[in-house]
């Protein structure tokens, strides 16, 4: 059965996570990963910023041989990377054809992936690749594929996640309580809940504005 599934990753183990260190507000999104014959080539966007030169905020990382500016709009810039052969990421795992990358974001805090597997063996063979060479992702969401109809409902693990934010009053101003007595709460890490609420809200944001233009 075909599974959809979330990872986080800490920013600093991740390639592009060097912006970070510069430039710690900006935001990190893929667009796509492309396999090639001596690695993998994904392009992305930066945004959240303005910079003469966008490359330089990028410190050197023993799995990037390249890193191009391809274009801008205001602040935000498309760039495209060339990884180096040999080098064990997460994007090597993700380099068989049982998984797809449907997201990937990062932030200062850590990396989201978001997945779609043949089957939830192919979920598993991804996270022993990970474990096995060394990359730290921690699996927060693992759910059956939703029919098209579904896509924008909730996870389960979202609406606990916001229902335990909303009474709690973390939502208020100022908070009630914070992101780690939930955590503990829940038995789960920060990491975690911070990546559930997050995409909790972007999905209750996104049906409101489907809903909206209809």
């Amino acid at each position: 059965m075909a599974t959809d599934a979330e990872f986080t990753l800490p920013s600093n183990e991740f390639p592009l996570g060097t912006v970070f260190t510069e430039l710690p507000d900006v935001v990190v999104q893929l667009e796509r990963v492309i396999p090639v014959t001596k690695g993998v080539v994904p392009y992305f966007w930066v945004r959240g910023t303005e910079s003469d030169s966008i490359v330089d905020q990028f410190s050197e990382h023993p799995g990037v041989r390249d890193i191009r500016a391809i274009d801008h709009v205001e602040s935000e810039y498309l760039l495209r990377c060339e990884w180096t052969s040999g080098y064990d990421s997460v994007l090597d795992a993700l380099n068989v054809p049982e998984i797809v990358l449907l997201s990937a974001i990062g932030t200062a805090e850590e990396w989201t992936f978001e997945l779609r597997g043949e089957s939830r063996e192919a979920i598993a063979a991804f996270r022993d690749y990970c474990h096995d060479h060394g990359v730290r992702v921690t699996l927060t969401e693992l759910h059956a594929l939703r029919p098209l109809d579904a896509k924008l409902d909730l996870t389960d693990g979202q609406r606990e996640a916001l229902t335990l934010a909303y009474d709690r009053g973390y939502f208020n101003s100022p908070r009630d309580t914070t992101l780690a007595e939930m955590a503990d709460e829940l038995d789960v890490s920060q990491q975690a809940l911070g990546a559930r609420l997050r995409r909790g809200n972007r999905r209750l944001i996104e049906q409101a504005l489907t809903e909206s233009r209809s």
